[in-house]
């Protein structure tokens, strides 16, 4: 942990998740993210990627309780990666609130850059939220990689779905 002012211990909580949260479970993971954002004393910093879905939302609450948010962008054209006007609206709302960017060194959006992101994040923090279903991941660097690679560093992961309850 570091330190912040008046020596308290900064809190560091970082997010993995779906892009696609079906309606079903969105209600009760904006309650688990609020749960786990809310719980602490003294400052917080949040790592989000900002992609659609889990990341935004984490990244949006995080603010909502006066954390410090620090985006970690896998890769130069990372915005390209953004379906529709609204997507990419919310993201550079959110990145224009961030207290700190970090980048990762890809010139493109590939599985190895949302990888190292992701790894960057579990590294980073003291405990990692996923909004996972618990299903392998779809691709390199998905949720459940992320997830593995946290629990292989002894870091605590709180998930956050529904059970019974598969994204599309």
């Amino acid at each position: 942990m570091s330190t912040g002012e008046a020596g308290f211990c900064m809190k560091r909580i970082g997010v993995t998740g779906h892009r696609a949260i079906p309606d079903s479970v969105l209600g009760h993971v904006e309650d688990g993210l609020r749960a786990v954002l809310g719980d602490h004393d003294g400052p917080l910093e949040a790592f989000s990627s900002l992609a659609e879905g889990a990341d935004q939302l984490f990244a949006a609450i995080a603010l909502e309780n006066g954390a410090d948010l620090t985006v970690v962008i896998p890769s130069g054209d990372y915005e390209d990666a953004f379906e529709g006007a609204e997507a990419l609206a919310r993201y550079r709302g959110l990145k224009n609130r961030a207290t700190q960017e970090v980048r990762m060194d890809f010139a493109r959006s590939t599985d190895e850059a949302y990888y190292a992101a992701g790894t960057y994040i579990a590294d980073s923090c003291d405990r990692l939220v996923a909004v996972w279903d618990g299903q392998p991941a779809r691709g390199h660097g998905g949720t459940a990689e992320i997830v593995a690679y946290a629990r292989a560093l002894g870091k605590p992961v709180t998930v956050i779905w529904c059970e019974g309850v598969t994204r599309d």
